[in-house]
């Protein structure tokens, strides 16, 4: 590869020219392609379906969560380990659901750490109540 010098070295320069033009190409199918990746941006359409009764009935405890993290089980205030006393033995029962009804300034935290004194207490059917808007 002797290059346009008359000593006749060679050409120590790399075209970066085609590496642009790859790196373009790839640039514009990324920016095509990304938002079909989102699944926000896939028009779907889900199914509707009536609502749905359940058959087997449940022994439903509400936790009620004041926005200082207060707990009150059944509209009684009960202490943390109060709670995971109760719900050890109410857990036994296996139509024993437990209603979670926190304020919506708690901390998500403190929601945490009471799902988790639930779980350790043996509870497997745990909901949250919410208002419709």
């Amino acid at each position: 590869m002797a290059g346009n010098n008359s000593d006749g070295e060679m050409m120590s320069e790399i075209n970066v020219t085609p590496l642009v033009d790859v790196m373009l190409v790839l640039l514009v199918v990324f920016i095509i392609t990304a938002p079909l990746l989102s699944p926000q941006s896939l028009k779907i359409t889900l199914p509707k379906t009536d609502a749905v009764q359940q058959t087997e009935k449940l022994q439903k405890v509400s936790l009620e969560v004041d926005a200082r993290g207060n707990v009150a089980m059944d509209h009684a205030h009960v202490s943390d380990a109060g709670l995971s006393e109760a719900l050890r033995v109410r857990a036994m029962d296996p139509a024993f659901q437990l209603q979670i009804e926190a304020d919506k300034l708690v901390p998500y935290g403190r929601i945490a750490e009471l799902m988790a004194l639930a779980q350790h207490a043996g509870v497997s059917k745990l909901s949250f109540v919410t208002l419709a808007k």
